[in-house]
């Protein structure tokens, strides 16, 4: 005869509960980022390569143009030149890096059929979709950043010791407010870089969660149409210069001057005032929810 047991069934709150605490303790979050710097080393080697490049052309033309030279404030002039240049290269590295990515992101997983097996393990959506818009909104500018510090560092290091060789007095060395500079240029990144240009990469990742093929087509076609309709049907081009606003830099870009490291662009409150950086990081959540969705009833291609 069968004895019932004693023990009673786990409430369904606890059961729920233990999962979550489980799922935590795993980090799906961090490893989901942890698995797209794994397969994605462009991420960190294009702006690594830039900087490199950078260097090289630093060595090369300034340090022989600065050993041509006997003037003092020439030198220190053509030793510091090169540094606002060099990391605007490095940021249109970061940026041009966080387009492709945004682009094949959720496509490339559809396109060789891993998201089957992606798919199988315990990680929601909306895990995944934020793991990988965390590449541009947080990763790309962050590590920028501290190529461009680590990068302009040097180039100090090296026009210092150019100086000293020279036999200029210390106190005359030209080195840059390089505190200044890198608030300023932290700033920038997280205004222009993240927030300001949100709206594009949620579009590149709602394109790359929906297109079957040719993505790239795909997330630059529609807006060129729309801007063509509104031109021929009436003679207006409200689509195109919005869009250029928002490339652009929008309020932080508007009457200042075209160096992003000027402290006349420091302008937070004009830029959290602005309704379009609302509007835009609002236009950003629609794209990335529709992209968590589009992820959970697609498949691979």
């Amino acid at each position: 005869m069968n004895t019932q047991s004693n023990t009673a069934p786990e409430p369904v709150a606890d059961s729920q509960r233990v999962v979550v605490e489980a799922m935590s303790s795993t980090r799906p979050m961090y490893w989901s980022i942890r698995r797209e710097l794994w397969e994605n080393r462009s991420i960190y080697i294009a702006p690594l390569a830039v900087a490199g490049v950078a260097l090289f052309g630093y060595l090369i033309a300034t340090m022989g143009y600065v050993m041509s030279t006997s003037n003092l404030a020439q030198r220190r002039a053509a030793l510091e030149e090169p540094y606002s240049f060099a990391t605007a290269l490095i940021m249109g590295a970061a940026f041009l890096v966080s387009i492709f990515y945004s682009l094949d992101a959720l496509h490339g997983e559809r396109r060789d059929r891993s998201i089957l097996f992606w798919k199988s393990l315990p990680v929601s959506d909306l895990t995944v979709v934020l793991s990988k818009a965390s590449i541009p909104f947080v990763v790309l500018p962050l590590l920028s950043f501290a190529i461009v510090v680590a990068t302009v560092l040097i180039m100090v290091l090296l026009s210092t010791l150019v100086m000293v060789g020279s036999a200029a007095p210390i106190a005359t060395l030209g080195t840059p407010m390089l505190f200044q500079m890198g608030l300023m240029l932290f700033y920038h990144l997280i205004t222009m870089h993240v927030l300001w240009y949100a709206p594009f990469y949620g579009w590149l990742l709602l394109v790359s969660a929906w297109a079957r093929r040719a993505a790239f087509l795909w997330a630059f076609l529609p807006p060129v149409a729309i801007g063509g309709i509104e031109r021929i049907a009436f003679h207006t081009s409200y689509f195109f210069n919005l869009l250029r606003y928002r490339f652009m830099g929008g309020p932080e870009q508007a009457g200042s001057s075209d160096n992003f490291l000027d402290p006349m662009n420091f302008t937070p409150g004009q830029f959290l005032a602005s309704p379009g950086l609302w509007i835009g990081l609002l236009i950003t959540v629609v794209f990335l929810a529709a992209a968590v969705r589009l992820r959970r009833n697609q498949g691979p291609i």
